[in-house]
């Protein structure tokens, strides 16, 4: 059925994110039409009850609200301004929920281009990967007006657990950038304080057990080295080549901002140069295997 409020949802981007949302909103008894330009995607979507087309133009056509999940400000610019894109269609006003870890200016850049036919166009970059977005538990950075906000509220309720509205189009965007930096180089110091502990004769367990009773806690200590990293699981769903491409974003953003980052232009060069050893398919837990200086050989 569809929600009064929100219509039919389109959902662009099928794959484990947009999928998983996909889930989640039929689940809640949402109408949904996806898109992707995989076929295998589509065949998977399909099969959890999606209805798939076969065109860009007919997601936008169906549905008056419209998710993206795409994986970079690239593809989200050619989905809305492109050739094709909803910019170019003669429709009734849209509104647009960009979860797309992307780049504030070019959300703004967007947005701009969109208002101009009565579009809306909201950025709600999410963390909680896969299982997140299956569950609808993921954590939402929304950057919108209050008004279009509350429009998607039906929708970002769905999909989220924690919704947080950081301010105007953009900054969500720009929230997911610093969050994850933050991540990123939590897991380059958190390798470093296993070395040193272990090094001190205290087992990895005993040092995760102590340090998430005291003030070192993070995510990191709390899930990641429990969940993914102590048990060689490694299959958190999330990619050393997201990683990578995330910190190159927090630096360009840095950069374009005038701001100096010492100790992250740092973290961002030991990702980078994790290249040599790890592949973009692997899992991004998995820079904790890495030689502590340059990620040129394990550890």
């Amino acid at each position: 059925m569809s929600n009064p409020q929100t219509g039919a949802i389109g959902v662009v981007g099928l794959g484990n994110m947009g999928l998983g949302m996909a889930r989640t909103l039929l689940r809640d008894g949402f109408s949904v039409t996806g898109f992707d330009v995989s076929p295998t995607s589509q065949a998977n979507a399909a099969a959890a009850g999606v209805t798939i087309v076969a065109s860009l133009g007919a997601v936008f056509d169906a549905c008056p609200t419209i998710i993206l999940s795409l994986p970079t400000a690239n593809h989200v610019r050619m989905v809305l301004t492109g050739d094709g894109g909803l910019a170019t269609r003669d429709l009734d006003p849209r509104l647009v929920i960009d979860t797309t870890t992307s780049e504030p200016d070019v959300t703004r850049e967007i947005d701009a281009a969109l208002r101009q036919q009565g579009h809306i166009l909201i950025d709600a970059p999410v963390s909680g990967g896969p299982a997140g977005a299956n569950s609808g538990n993921l954590t939402m950075m929304v950057g919108g007006a209050e008004a279009d906000v509350a429009r998607a509220r039906p929708v970002l309720n769905a999909l989220g657990g924690k919704i947080t509205h950081v301010g105007p189009v953009g900054a969500g965007h720009a929230v997911k950038i610093v969050n994850n930096m933050l991540v990123a180089s939590h897991l380059l110091t958190m390798r470093e304080a296993v070395r040193l502990g272990n090094a001190a004769g205290v087992t990895t367990e005993n040092l995760i057990a102590a340090l998430n009773a005291g003030s070192g806690r993070s995510a990191i200590s709390e899930v990641n080295y429990p969940k993914w990293v102590m048990n060689d699981a490694f299959d958190s769903g999330f990619t050393m080549g997201l990683m990578r491409k995330d910190m190159r974003l927090a630096i360009s953003l840095a950069e374009q901002k005038d701001i100096p980052l010492p100790v992250c232009e740092l973290a961002g060069k030991i990702w980078a140069d994790s290249a040599k050893l790890l592949s973009d398919d692997a899992d991004f837990n998995r820079i904790t295997e890495c030689a502590p200086i340059l990620a040129g050989e394990k550890a």
